[in-house]
């Protein structure tokens, strides 16, 4: 079956020389490897290194530009050997899949059935053939799975060479696994609730001494807690000794983290900050950026300038700090110290004052709110926040600004606004609405740059700001400056968490291929890789496999329901050997399949049939378990009857999809006829 496995994974790998779905992404983080240049990503390192690894043994620069499918390789890409990379993962889970249900003690027919059915499931072919994760997160879990099946083979020979080995193996399994996506959490989630179930049976054996017990604990505990951490932590110790260099992905992080990248180093600033001082001013809740204006106006609404925020340092970011009535000529009237000239005073601002924000390069506009809906936040609360003004006039009370003080680290900070130190909210005057940003992007006349608008009653984290930088010829020597504190391995290490949580978290957008978890199951629909006239990759997924499998899975919850209600009302169990059977065995895998599907009910964001995957797995290993429970009441012929009927199935509904897995031209006749389910969505032009 694994010779079989080669050409079903590697058949015309080379097609198409195109850029095909998320290799958009991974075949440009992989050039960002090789190039030193930091980007972000919601998921771990591992799979991306190992993809940038492959690509730069096969010679590649990093030069190619990913960014569009359909994007021509060039001579400068080793794709087909970075596809090959995955495709031969891909492949081992076909040998992994037998010795994992050989290993949990079944028999050789039932584990080349599950073998075979991981060799000819579509939607595996299709990923494993691509430049994606998805390949190494399942060899992984595989992986995993079958080392830990192992490991329970030794459960009569406990702390011998192999008890120790498998127990490693598997630990080393989890964090390369979680290392790859945090998909692997429900691996680790599925090996721990097997693990605790374990422990508890021997904590409950009275052969066992206390002494034995402890060391049971301690020796799981070493292999499959602290392994899978120091290998997961080392990944991302390796990632960032990868990237260096600053790069496109900075803006996601905080400017704490920015130091540590070269070309991304942020002067210390004044820490005094007055009337008159000219300033940046950070939004603290997204990463959106700088409070930001620029010479175009609204296309709606006011018609008036533009405010944003703008991820990048620009001249265009840049306000002078004055008083609410005041004119140029008499802006500083009273003052808390004398100027460098030893003659003009200096005045703080202090929690409670009302300011104005005059935006310096279109000078003399100033930050400005009236009772208008935003350009995208169209709701009764929410208004526009502009730039507005003229030469010869000095604004109105729609220009003032009431700064409130939420924190800082010194009692100073709290009472007086200072550079990198002071976090405030700035409240208009008059509606008694607060400056905001969220992570709303404008359409391209805004540049797609950040909305800022000004809302009633709007939650602090989004309405929170920090005065980033400052500039004053007038501050009194010797000037106190500021700078960041630069960060070691474990604040970047856990401020980059933190960013990736609330992205992923965040992808909500709607997009024309996702799919909740309740369609997966059937396989109700697919999602669309590349296309062309006459030919395309659409992911979809064997849907014998599919269906069996999860045929599979409720059969065993049924029976496992069944055999509970035989046991409470005391009937007598017509299979007292089969139900242990089921429990230990069936039960393993579909806890797994459970761990892996059923969380996703609780995700909120962007889903893709893909994210099923890894519950497939578990449910072809299922699959393959139930057959043998057949099988022992099946004489050897009806046995291998059964079986070819299941390969034959398997194996011509993997043909008909073929055109759907390589992208090999088909003609409409056989693409219509092809279409199994009306929701299946796939182009027969």
């Amino acid at each position: 079956l694994t010779l079989v496995a080669i050409p079903v994974r590697f058949h015309t790998i080379s097609h198409p020389n195109q850029v095909v779905f998320d290799e958009v992404h991974f075949g440009a983080f992989a050039g960002k490897y090789i190039q030193g240049t930091f980007f972000f990503d919601v998921h771990p390192p591992l799979a991306k290194m190992l993809i940038a690894l492959v690509g730069w043994l096969a010679g590649y620069k990093g030069n190619f530009d990913f960014t569009t499918i359909g994007n021509v390789y060039d001579d400068t890409v080793p794709y087909v050997a970075m596809r090959s990379a995955s495709a031969l993962l891909g492949l081992l889970m076909v040998p992994m899949a037998y010795l994992t249900i050989r290993d949990g003690g079944h028999s050789m027919l039932a584990a080349v059935l599950a073998a075979l059915i991981v060799c000819f499931e579509n939607s595996l072919v299709t990923n494993n053939r691509l430049i994606l994760l998805d390949s190494y997160l399942l060899f992984f879990t595989a992986f995993t799975i079958m080392a830990f099946n192992k490991f329970y083979k030794q459960i009569n020979n406990p702390f011998g060479a192999r008890w120790w080995t498998w127990l490693a193996l598997t630990g080393i399994g989890l964090g390369l696994t979680v290392s790859c996506k945090w998909v692997g959490l429900f691996v680790i989630a599925t090996v721990g609730f097997s693990t605790i179930k374990d422990l508890w049976r021997i904590l409950g054996d009275v052969r066992i001494s206390k002494g034995k017990c402890v060391h049971h604990f301690l020796a799981r505990t070493l292999c499959l807690i602290i392994v899978p951490f120091m290998i997961y932590t080392a990944t991302f110790y390796i990632h960032f000794k990868l990237l260096p260099l600053s790069g496109d992905g900075d803006f996601h992080m905080s400017n704490t983290f920015r130091q540590t990248l070269v070309g991304n180093a942020v002067d210390e600033t004044p820490i005094d900050i007055s009337y008159g001082s000219h300033i940046t001013i950070r939004h603290l809740a997204t990463n959106g950026g700088f409070l930001h204006s620029h010479n175009s106006t609204y296309p709606e609404g006011s018609k008036q300038q533009q405010v944003t925020l703008y991820p990048h340092r620009d001249v265009n970011n840049w306000w002078r700090l004055r008083k609410a009535n005041s004119t140029l000529e008499t802006e500083e009237v009273e003052g808390d110290v004398i100027g460098s000239d030893g003659e003009t005073p200096l005045e703080w601002i202090y929690d409670g004052d009302i300011v104005r924000l005059e935006h310096i390069s279109t000078s003399p506009r100033k930050l400005h709110s009236h009772d208008i809906s935003a350009p995208l936040t169209d709701n009764d609360y929410t208004k526009e926040v502009s730039a507005y003004g003229f030469p010869n006039y000095e604004g109105d009370s729609n220009d003032h600004w009431i700064v409130e003080i939420e924190d800082g680290p010194t009692e100073e900070s709290r009472e007086r606004l200072q550079s990198r130190q002071t976090q405030f909210r700035l409240v208009h005057a008059t509606q008694n609405c607060a400056l905001f940003s969220h992570d709303v992007k404008l359409p391209d006349w805004a540049f797609g740059q950040q909305e800022v608008a000004c809302m009633l009653s709007a939650k602090k984290p989004k309405t929170l700001w920090m005065i980033e930088s400052t500039t004053n010829e007038l501050l009194p020597e010797p000037v106190d400056m500021i700078g960041y504190d630069i960060p070691g391995f474990w604040g970047k290490f856990f401020e980059l968490h933190r960013v990736m949580w609330t992205t992923n978290a965040g992808l909500t957008g709607a997009h024309p291929y996702e799919s909740r978890p309740s369609t997966w199951p059937m396989l109700k629909s697919g999602v669309s890789f590349w296309a062309r006239p006459g030919t395309q990759i659409f992911y979809i997924g064997n849907p014998v496999i599919y269906w069996l499998s999860t045929v599979a899975v409720f059969t065993y919850m049924i029976l496992w329901g069944f055999f509970r209600f035989l046991a409470k009302t005391n009937r007598p169990d017509r299979f007292p050997h089969r139900r242990p059977f089921f429990e230990n065995a069936a039960g393993f895998y579909v806890a797994g399949w459970a761990f892996h599907y059923i969380t996703f009910y609780l995700m909120h964001r962007q889903l893709f049939l893909h994210h099923y995957l890894p519950a497939l797995y578990f449910g072809i290993l299922v699959f393959g378990v139930g057959l043998d429970l057949v099988f022992l009441r099946l004489r050897p012929f009806q046995r291998v009857l059964v079986g070819v009927l299941v390969c034959s199935l398997v194996i011509y509904s993997f043909v008909e999809f073929s055109p759907l897995t390589y992208g090999t031209e088909w003609t409409r006749e056989a693409c219509e006829a092809s279409r199994w389910l009306p929701s299946w969505k796939y182009r027969c032009d």
